[in-house]
This record gives structure tokens, C-alpha cells and sequence, in this order.
């Protein structure tokens, strides 16, 4: 069993900034991709992955405001969101998909940390 525990959000002033994390623990074996989603009335959208080997991939609306990144070591990912709009409001939720040690893939998700960006 893979745990998916994310922290970081809070209340945030338009053009403001916040970074999120997302710790994965549990019977890992190796983690494919971790990727960031949002929440907002019931619709999950991407907002960013990176894989294992680094590729990373991001949301029309938030490329060149938000930077995805990973520590293996840990099996951490890290969302650093600069630039807030009030659009950006949501439910941010981790997503991991890995392997665990019985050699079987497993797919991950984290209850969520709410980003409020508000004047």
C-alpha cells in the first residue's frame, strides 16, 4: 500500500506565491511519474507531472508560472506556483504511479491541500 500525503497551501494574494509538496511512502519499489492535478467542483484537471526521467509537462495555463519538480531520493514532488490568479483556486491533489515491491504497478492519489488566492 502507497500513501500520498500533500502540504503546502494556504491563502495567497493575487501575484503571490506558494509551494506545494508531496511525500509518497509506503511498499514503493520505483515511481514512474508524480504529477499535480486540481479540484474545483467536482472536475480534476492536470496541472503538471514529471516522470521519472525528468520529463515534465504542464498545463496551457500555467506554463511559465509553475515549476514541477522532484526529489527520487525521497520520493517527493514539489509544485512552485508563482504569479497566483484567482483562477488557480482549487483542491491541489498528487497523483503517483509506480511500482510497489510485489512488482505490481499501483496508481496513488493524496486527499489534497487547498490553494485560496484571494484578495
Amino acid at each position: 500500500q502507497v500513501q500520498v500525503v500533500e502540504s503546502g497551501g494556504g491563502v495567497v494574494q493575487p501575484g503571490g506565491s506558494l509551494t506545494l509538496s508531496c511525500a509518497a511512502s509506503g511498499r514503493i519499489f520505483s515511481i514512474y511519474a508524480m504529477g499535480w492535478y486540481r479540484q474545483v467542483a467536482g472536475q480534476r484537471d492536470l496541472v503538471a507531472e514529471i516522470t521519472e526521467f525528468g520529463t515534465t509537462n504542464y498545463a496551457d495555463s500555467v506554463k511559465g508560472r509553475f515549476i514541477i519538480s522532484r526529489d527520487k531520493q525521497k520520493n517527493e514532488a514539489y509544485l512552485q506556483m508563482n504569479n497566483l490568479r484567482p483562477e488557480d483556486t482549487a483542491l491541489y491533489r498528487c497523483n503517483v504511479l509506480g511500482g510497489d515491491q510485489d512488482l505490481r504497478d499501483f496508481r496513488s492519489w493524496g486527499q489534497g491541500t487547498q490553494v485560496t488566492v484571494s484578495s
